[in-house]
């Protein structure tokens, strides 16, 4: 019985020995890199051009999930990395797009602005402050004290914000016009680095300035598309005019910029060297170039390829500096992709269905003049998919606000285009089911509109009275986008479903031993646990 019981001790004291030693350590650096409309066919598609150690290496090496979902419509960067970030959708993070619009003051304005700050290297005034839940960077910053560092670098002034959150040392952009690293005076620390890039004579306002942009690769070595091989190989031109900036954030060198830049504040601020983990956060552009009218060109694919050499080159120097053991990488994509849409020429003998928003504006402004009244303007805009009413109005003439909304969209549910119109008392009030909680999850009481309207697939939407307004056709193709974890001890595997963006925060939070974002509801993946 002695020996039995001896045995028995001795196996539970190795099981547990061996079950503390599994425990994941906790990583001294976390590197956040989300890719702006990363799409996984093409990371598949462009695979013979990649080298062994950038994205094969991530796909061979790392836990790759093969999609994300995002739960709301509207869908661009900023809203996607605010979930990302936040771990929850814009119903409770508040952040529906790079724009939104106020109805009362009948005034569309970028997300960010805030007058109260100052801009460093930019004239933009802006802040983070319109978040209105704490980001994963946030929770760290709670949970170490503010000891962990935590810095962003991205193209857009949205994703430099959302990812640096609240609380942390500094978020860089790119100026659209000065081509300098901006950070708003919210944050107090502009780091040395930078600062000194910004003043040499060699930073990305130099060399976009007045650049080519030209194949990295001969043009036989671009075989994806088959529709575009035997082509003349591309030359594009910057310019030396106010666009000259904001054309370069589109094209490789924004994303070698964004590289170069955040390694060497990884090298001289020592990140990932200290007690408490440090967080740094990059996004990279993988969009088409949009002086280009097709998808399938040769410019999609050197970007893949040129964006394949930068990661390359972040893996090797964080393997050299911090150890890929010691540093969790998450890599994320937005989750949708900007086509370039083909205009059909008369030869074509295919009709061009079109959706006029200032048309269904002002049409539903005098059905409801019609009934309501001719003594005011009853809708205030059609902007992003929704139709704002003249909230002010309804009230003095104490009308009922479901009744007037009903009215509404039944009108606009019969133009030609619309599949759909929902009202937002019904995304608030109405019975459960899917779609409204789809549209609930993008809806937010101080930005979202009166009436959601749904246009059907192949149309395109046009706003005749607005030049700066982007034609845009309807697709309701899914986009498959990737999440890769890598690094910090974890194994390769591949999972082949699709998991929600609002998963990532607390996955990252768990893997940190922090708490998750204060409005994430969701678990850690099961994989990582």
């Amino acid at each position: 019985m002695i020996r039995i019981i001896t045995s028995l001790v001795a196996v539970l004291t190795i099981t547990s020995v061996q079950a503390q030693t599994t425990v994941r350590e906790t990583p001294k650096l976390v590197i956040g890199i989300t890719i702006d409309q990363l799409r996984g066919d093409y990371l598949e598609l462009f695979r013979n051009n990649f080298t062994e150690r950038g994205f094969k290496r991530l796909l061979n090496e790392g836990l790759v999930y093969q999609n994300i979902k995002f739960d709301f419509p509207y869908l661009d960067d900023a809203s996607a990395i605010a979930t990302i970030y936040t771990g929850t959708t814009p119903f409770y993070h508040g952040i529906v797009g790079n724009k939104k619009y106020f109805a009362a003051k009948d005034e569309e304005t970028f997300t960010f602005s805030d007058p109260n700050y100052l801009g460093n290297y930019t004239e933009d005034k802006v802040s983070p402050l319109a978040l209105k839940t704490s980001t994963i960077t946030d929770e760290l910053k709670l949970a170490t004290k503010g000891t962990s560092d935590v810095y962003s670098f991205a193209p857009q002034i949205s994703q430099a914000l959302i990812t640096a959150g609240l609380r942390g040392n500094a978020a860089y952009w790119v100026d659209d016009y000065t081509g300098k690293w901006a950070t708003s005076t919210y944050y107090k620390n502009f780091y040395w680095t930078v600062d000194q890039e910004n003043r040499s004579n060699n930073d990305f306002s130099v060399k976009a300035w007045d650049m080519r942009w030209t194949p990295l690769l001969s043009t036989g070595d671009y075989k994806a598309f088959p529709y575009v091989e035997n082509k003349s190989p591309f030359s594009h031109h910057t310019g030396v005019d106010k666009a000259t900036y904001q054309l370069a954030k589109t094209m490789p060198v924004v994303n070698e910029n964004v590289s170069s830049t955040a390694l060497t504040v990884l090298s001289k601020a020592e990140l990932g060297k200290r007690t408490s983990p440090d967080f740094l956060s990059m996004t990279f552009y993988a969009g088409n170039y949009p002086n280009v009218n097709t998808d399938y060109s040769f410019e999609i694919q050197d970007v893949y390829i040129r964006l394949d050499r930068e990661i390359e080159k972040l893996l090797d120097e964080v393997e050299k500096s911090v150890g890929l053991k010691n540093t969790l990488i998450f890599v994320s994509s937005t989750g949708y992709f900007n086509s370039n849409e083909i205009s059909y020429t008369s030869e074509q003998n295919i009709p061009e269905n079109k959706f006029y928003i200032n048309r269904c504006e002002a049409l539903l402004n005098m059905y409801l003049m019609a009934i309501y009244g001719r003594d005011n303007k009853w809708v205030n805009k059609f902007h992003n998919g929704q139709v704002y009413l003249n909230r002010e109005l309804i009230k003095q003439k104490q009308i009922s606000l479901q009744e007037i909304q009903d009215k509404a969209a039944e009108f606009i549910s019969e133009f030609t285009g619309v599949q759909e119109v929902y009202t937002s008392y019904q995304i608030q009030h109405g019975q459960w089911n899917p779609v409204m909680e789809y549209y609930k999850n993008g809806y937010t009481k101080e930005t979202s509109g009166d009436l959601f309207v749904e246009i059907q697939p192949g149309y395109k939407i046009v706003n005749e009275p607005d030049p700066t307004f982007k034609e845009k056709q309807v697709r309701n193709n899914a986009v498959i986008c990737p999440v890769i974890f890598f690094g910090n001890g974890i194994k390769a595997e591949r999972i082949k479903r699709t998991i929600k963006a609002t998963e990532i925060a607390p996955t990252v939070s768990y893997i940190m031993r922090i708490r998750s974002p204060n409005a994430a509801r969701e678990e850690a993946l099961s994989e990582l646990l």
